[in-house]
């Protein structure tokens, strides 16, 4: 199975809630009044896009009517539909990271799959020709190393890390030196899941890039949040407030295919104006993907071959 059939499979919960709601909404109205731009506005809200977001997107579908003359709500599904597109699309240098050898500090508080997503980039990484190095950073967690060892062993990288309480900063200047000798191509540094004391969380970021800085300053900087889609608008506030003690260039949204609320994809990419640079849809390696904006229309608004050229 591809990876589109995994994502189309994945969102089926998604599709059968807040899409199927907003088509309700889009159906059931028979004209452009008040009574529908309040149940579309309610049922986005409800489908976690986000106030703000949902806002903008009730001003842009009542320009479009104005602008197009649409005087039924049922064409302007297909102005909705574009403007998810075209605000979740990402940057050309997305994944420049990739192409040139890099550290990426991963971040996100426990049990959203952080661990997991590393072994899964890792893997991924690995597939791609690329030599990859693990910071077992988190030393705060009992069994983080343990669980790193099992999954990179699967994704054929090393993993450099020390004791539990051990200093996270040794371990990066070890990963580094590690990375050196073995020319990796990309050092992935896990770090402790802690946002109940930023302060302490932003010191510690500021320590390791300062190792960087020092010791691979050549390196290429990426910082990837990862939060749990399941989790609604907490998966927001958390990418939120990792955006405030981190120079944060990307999420990674696990979990996808566990919520029928799947508009925090959306809510996050528009709201804090961070790219959605993976999406997860299963346990396994290859159920973690580099996102796609119009693959993810395709995919939740089950569009056709005519509606996809639409939305581009």
């Amino acid at each position: 199975m591809g990876f589109f059939q995994k994502l189309k499979d994945g969102l089926f919960k998604t599709r059968s809630g807040f899409v199927a709601d907003m088509d309700a909404v889009f159906m059931g109205h028979e004209k452009l009044d008040d009574d529908f731009y309040d149940d579309l506005e309610e049922t986005l809200i409800m489908g976690d896009i986000g106030v703000h977001t949902t806002e903008d997107i009730i001003e842009e579908l009542k320009k479009a009517s104005k602008k197009e003359h649409i005087k039924k709500p049922g064409p302007l599904r297909e102005y909705f539909v574009k403007y998810v597109t075209e605000k979740m699309a990402l940057p050309d240098d997305a994944y420049e990271f990739t192409e040139t050898t890099s550290v990426v500090f991963v971040i996100g508080v426990n049990g959203v799959g952080k661990t997991t997503t590393i072994g899964k980039l890792a893997a991924k990484l690995h597939d791609e020709g690329k030599k990859v190095v693990i910071a077992a950073a988190d030393t705060f967690r009992a069994a983080a190393k343990e669980q790193l060892e099992i999954w990179s062993d699967r994704a054929g990288a090393e993993v450099i890390g020390a004791g539990e309480g051990a200093d996270p900063s040794s371990v990066v200047y070890d990963a580094i030196a590690a990375a050196k000798a073995r020319h990796a191509d990309c050092l992935l540094i896990d770090t402790a899941g802690r946002l109940n004391n930023k302060k302490n969380l932003m010191d510690e970021l500021s320590k390791m890039n300062k190792i960087i800085d020092s010791h691979f300053p050549e390196a290429h900087r990426e910082t990837l949040v990862v939060v749990d889609a399941t989790t609604g608008q907490n998966a927001l506030h958390q990418a939120e407030d990792f955006s405030q003690v981190a120079d944060v260039t990307g999420i990674v949204l696990t979990k996808m295919d566990g919520t029928a609320k799947g508009g925090i994809a959306i809510a996050i990419a528009t709201e804090l104006g961070i790219p959605v640079k993976y999406i997860g849809v299963g346990e396994k390696v290859e159920d973690l993907e580099r996102f796609d904006a119009e693959q993810f229309a395709k995919a939740l608004f089950e569009l056709d071959e005519k509606d996809e050229t639409d939305v581009e």
